[in-house]
């Protein structure tokens, strides 16, 4: 991960440079994990000048968000494209942090495999594979087996596989995985492989990847017109996967990812919700459902509200 040196303000780190006679402002962006295609809105809304058009020059840098997440804290980044369970656990722990815009509108975490399920019951038995204990997919995943009425242990083997998800479904090691509609499921049906899919929405109905911020930022005009110049590129993306695509390619290169995954992706940048309140809302029922699950889970206190962790204050509900 590319490294940067501690800015010298804890407010926006914001540097000035004459841009045709005009002031702008550099503002940091921490992008989870590395440069690829599941950031297309953000680096098309930095390639076509969105961000330009709002007095800003946005700088990227790619990292694990548990790196990130301390430099967003500090000040040395002012926004981190991370999950909402980033936000929720940090601002549990006392950190001034929100949610502030949700790329995905529905969590793409599945359970995947290539041997027939047939509803989370399915899973009794089974070994399933997890990145780890942690992160969103863990946390869909427990809500599942709650759902079904499955123990982890007893009823069903949770083994930790890192990030090697695909491999261990097509080795076998385990019996299936928590996945995503929009990357394993993908390449298995690029391969030609048939591909079995339980999806965690109605147990774990959290919005997906999205920007979090300090809560310090969330009057600023800057960081409205950071959200909106996002919201473009995400309005552009929806409208056009293919041009948006090749607007991107350059920065995330061929290993980055497909056009498929791009296109599977796009449905969840959008829903009903958005449509009238703009691209990139967090919907409250959603975030509701999703902390009462976590709240069932044991990771926060009873009597906890949603509306703590996320705000809509950035949205622009009409884009031009």
């Amino acid at each position: 991960m590319t490294r940067i040196k501690p800015a010298l303000l804890l407010g926006f780190a914001v540097t000035f440079a004459s841009c045709a006679g005009a002031q702008t402002r550099t503002v940091n962006i921490g992008l989870g994990y590395l440069p690829n295609v599941q950031f297309t809105p953000f680096y098309v809304a930095d390639r076509l000048g969105y961000f330009k058009a709002e007095g800003i020059t946005v700088k990227f840098q790619h990292g694990y968000v548990s790196e990130l997440m301390p430099l967003l804290l500090s000040g040395r980044l002012d926004f981190v494209v991370g999950d909402p369970e980033d936000a929720v656990f940090a601002r549990n722990q006392g950190r001034d942090v929100k949610y502030v815009l949700a790329m995905y509108q529905k969590n793409p975490v599945t359970v995947f495999s290539t041997r027939p399920l047939s509803g989370a019951t399915s899973l009794k038995g089974k070994t399933l594979g997890i990145p780890g204990p942690f992160g969103s997919s863990y946390h869909a995943v427990k809500a599942l087996l709650d759902s079904a009425k499955l123990t982890e242990g007893r009823d069903v083997k949770l083994a930790s596989v890192g990030f090697t998800q695909l491999d261990a479904v097509r080795a076998g090691r385990v019996d299936a995985a928590a996945g995503y509609v929009n990357n394993e499921v993908v390449q298995l049906r690029a391969a030609g492989q048939q591909v079995y899919t339980l999806d965690t929405t109605a147990a774990y109905p959290m919005v997906g990847v999205g920007m979090i911020t300090r809560d310090q930022n969330l009057k600023s005009d800057l960081a409205r017109r950071v959200v909106r110049a996002s919201q473009r590129g995400m309005k552009f993306t929806i409208a056009s996967p293919a041009q948006a695509f090749k607007v991107a390619q350059p920065v995330f290169g061929a290993g980055g990812g497909t056009l498929d995954i791009l296109k599977a992706s796009v449905p969840l940048m959008s829903s009903a919700y958005t449509a009238q309140n703009g691209l990139g809302a967090n919907n409250p029922a959603a975030w509701d459902k999703a902390i009462a699950a976590l709240v069932k889970q044991g990771h926060l206190r009873a009597g906890t509200k949603a509306s703590a962790f996320y705000t809509n204050a950035l949205i622009t509900r009409t884009l031009k």
